[in-house]
């Protein structure tokens, strides 16, 4: 997949695509049926396939008192769209001025200009542009004179049992609910943190079981404080079965302003600090709670880390 920049790149006179655009936090089911819808348009009209999104959430510029922590990083977000087999992705800067430009403007900037776009599918409930004024109704509207055409998907269920559609506010729901399955659902795979390990305390290590501490940003979402069974993915392509625990370590501390992510890498031995690795939550174990001690907390982790197994063993 290659990526192109806002106010940068633009494709070759002889390059059209079949487009979607959004914010496409976390890249989950109903997004992911946006983009086969997408790469359907584009084999029938023999054009590639785009995504049009942007490098951080709108929200963040236009009501950053209210805005959502995000599901992806943008390195995630590209990583899962490319592996959703789109050609191009066109990423937006989005700041003030982006914000207060017109729907027609952007399109032409944007969609015309830019990518040759023959077609754009978006959800039934899209909208975009200065003040969000463009709807899909006026998208057409403009299609029309531009000579693309516009297709309005109905928005995606995880099962038939759901009442509401897919979306990314539901999955940070989820998350803050601990419900790391129903999460899992919406996303199509297991909800993942990325970041760099770092030195902690090495509390982990004094009562042997060693931990690799990643700092989350608050402008990311996570799980509520517990503890879940994961996988740690390597840079290299390994993967180490895990407990991880999201918390304030109440057995050390009594008052911590904000939770720690700690992840001990079952039958791991080596060093991780400096190194990216990528947090996959795949079930919940048990709440956080404080111990009486550190004996009862070593027995408490080793049953952490048999429940952890047990748990990993269908995935």
């Amino acid at each position: 997949m290659e990526i192109l920049h806002d106010r940068r790149d633009k494709l070759p006179a002889t390059v059209s695509v079949a487009s979607t655009i959004g914010v496409f936090d976390g890249v989950h089911i109903g997004h992911q049926e946006v983009f086969r819808q997408v790469r359907e348009v584009a084999d029938r009209l023999g054009v590639a396939s785009a995504v049009v999104t942007f490098d951080g959430h709108p929200a963040h510029v236009v009501r950053p008192e209210s805005a959502p922590r995000l599901l992806t990083t943008l390195d995630q977000k590209l990583e899962l769209i490319a592996a959703e087999g789109i050609d191009y992705t066109y990423v937006i800067h989005f700041d003030e001025e982006r914000a207060a430009t017109h729907p027609e403007v952007f399109v032409e900037q944007v969609f015309i200009d830019a990518l040759h776009a023959r077609a754009i599918v978006v959800g039934e409930d899209f909208h975009f542009g200065k003040g969000r004024s463009g709807n899909v109704e006026g998208l057409r509207e403009i299609g029309g004179e531009w000579g693309f055409e516009v297709h309005a998907l109905e928005l995606i269920r995880h099962s038939e049992e759901a009442r509401e559609p897919v979306s990314s506010t539901k999955i940070r729901r989820a998350l803050a609910g601990g419900d790391i399955t129903r999460a899992r659902q919406m996303l199509g795979r297991p909800y993942t943190v990325r970041g760099i390990v770092e030195h902690g305390d090495q509390r982990g290590n004094g009562i042997g079981f060693p931990t690799a501490n990643l700092p989350v940003p608050n402008v990311m979402a996570w799980p509520a404080d517990a503890v879940y069974a994961g996988w740690c993915h390597r840079a290299n392509g390994d993967r180490h079965p895990c407990a991880i625990n999201i918390g304030r370590r109440p057995t050390f501390y009594e008052h911590t302003e904000q939770s720690l992510l700690e992840a001990h890498l079952i039958g791991f031995e080596g060093d991780l600090y400096g190194e990216q690795i990528d947090v996959s939550f795949v079930e919940f174990l048990r709440s956080e709670r404080k111990f009486d001690g550190i004996d009862q907390l070593r027995a408490q982790l080793e049953l952490d880390i048999v429940d952890a197994l047990t748990a990993l063993g269908n995935y």
